[in-house]
């Protein structure tokens, strides 16, 4: 396509995500349906342009009144994922000098705000859980995340699928933690593998997997993951737990759950049954109370450590969301833990980066549930011989070990794991 109708596609789409009336992957994906001319390589600028304009919002929002058009174009160009040379063939006289400008800017100069991209109220929240970290934080979030798979270990090897991906010219390596895990150079078309077909792997971040780890589900046990959503922690305990036993998938929204369904049928598992239930008191919950041996409650958060790969999030909420949803953990990590019998375990997760979503929530329950004892989370992945543990973990209260993965430290999303077992008297 031309330079100037591509532009112009984009600042299109960059007005369509900025209304923030839903998630930027739903407008994203509305937007090409609307426009199926649009081919793979116009889809992937497009892509990559809008999420560069959420990630560095204030920052153009800075630059763009120096400009002139349309606000959304000005946004488009500064955040336009091409050569500049290709993005000069649709700019007029004015829009290069201007652009050419904007480059000169000297970042150390800018104001704070400008600089981290940050909405100031989540700003302030991560300087005073990070102190010095906050600005490589804050960088990290401003970047892409790597792409990252799960292989199926029902169905292969490690090594097996690297080979795989390797013929098809797809350069992969093994993540330093996950056992499971491989992370992929670039954004290759994986859906169109044979590897991908016959369900050797999954589109799943690293720090995802660890989670599925944590539970440590095995053969013939009874295990619940409470929050499925699509999936993703799903296939992982079904394949830990070897294709036996019985996995729950709850969640209250049935049509996530459809998502699972194409994923579950390449995977090779018949032992998972996928649940949609009102709400965490449903009913055919209290029939399996003190009968689970296993439950992950993947809970329902801000979703703030996937900025670099929903960077619309920290646009679209405030601090109230937190504060509604610290209350929604606490009710549903106090339902889930009815399910388990005595010596279950029960793994409390979270994709946020905030103290009040995660160690807040953990060391309340803990407090609340004299029947729970909490494992440590160093000690367990240490006996899974998961690498380079004490970098993985925090310390808590009262003895306690929280899984806690950083973007900058990691390279995962964020994530948050606490680990209690029901007490057997």
């Amino acid at each position: 396509m031309h330079p100037a109708p591509l532009l112009q596609a984009c600042a299109d789409l960059v007005a369509l995500v900025l209304k923030f009336d839903h998630p930027a992957d739903a407008v994203v994906a509305r937007f090409f349906r609307d426009h199926r001319s649009l081919g793979p390589r116009e889809r992937a600028t497009l892509t990559q342009s809008v999420y560069a304009v959420l990630r560095k919002k204030q920052l153009f929002d800075h630059l763009a009144p120096s400009g002139s058009g349309a606000k959304a174009r000005r946004l488009a160009i500064l955040g336009f994922d091409a050569p500049r040379a290709f993005l000069d063939g649709a700019l007029n006289d004015q829009e290069k000098a201007w652009l050419d400008a904007c480059g000169q800017v000297d970042a150390a100069a800018l104001m704070e705000r400008h600089r981290h991209n940050l909405p100031d109220w989540l700003a302030q929240r991560l300087k005073d859980e990070t102190g010095p970290d906050f600005w490589p934080l804050a960088t990290s979030l401003n970047e892409p995340a790597p792409l990252d798979l799960r292989v199926n270990t029902l169905k292969g090897r490690r090594a097996e699928v690297r080979k795989a991906l390797a013929a098809a010219g797809i350069a992969a390596s093994d993540t330093p933690y996950s056992p499971w895990g491989l992370r992929v150079q670039g954004k290759p078309p994986l859906t169109r593998l044979d590897a991908y077909t016959a369900g050797a792997f999954e589109v799943q971040d690293e720090g995802s997997q660890l989670l599925a780890l944590l539970v440590d589900a095995h053969r013939g046990e009874m295990v619940v993951d409470f929050c499925a959503g699509a999936g993703g922690k799903t296939l992982a305990l079904g394949a830990a737990m070897r294709n036996t036993g019985r996995l729950y998938a709850f969640d209250t929204s049935a049509h996530r759950l459809d998502g699972l369904k194409p994923r579950l049928a390449r995977s090779g598992l018949s032992n998972v049954h996928p649940v949609a239930i009102s709400h965490e008191r449903d009913d055919r919950i209290k029939r399996l109370a003190g009968k689970i041996d296993r439950v992950l409650v993947d809970a329902p958060c801000s979703g703030l450590g996937t900025l670099r790969r929903n960077p619309d999030l920290k646009w679209r909420q405030d601090a109230s969301v937190v504060e509604q949803m610290a209350a929604t953990q606490a009710a549903i990590l106090a339902s889930a833990a009815r399910l388990l019998k005595p010596g279950g375990r029960l793994v409390y997760a979270t994709c946020s980066l905030l103290r009040q979503e995660n160690e807040d929530v953990a060391d309340a329950f803990s407090a609340a549930h004299a029947d729970f004892e909490s494992l440590r989370a160093d000690d367990t992945l240490t006996e899974l011989k998961v690498d380079q543990v004490n970098s993985l973990c925090r310390q808590g209260l009262n003895g306690a070990s929280y899984l806690r993965l950083w973007p900058h430290r990691h390279a995962t999303d964020g994530f948050f794991a606490a680990i209690w077992r029901k007490k057997t008297s």
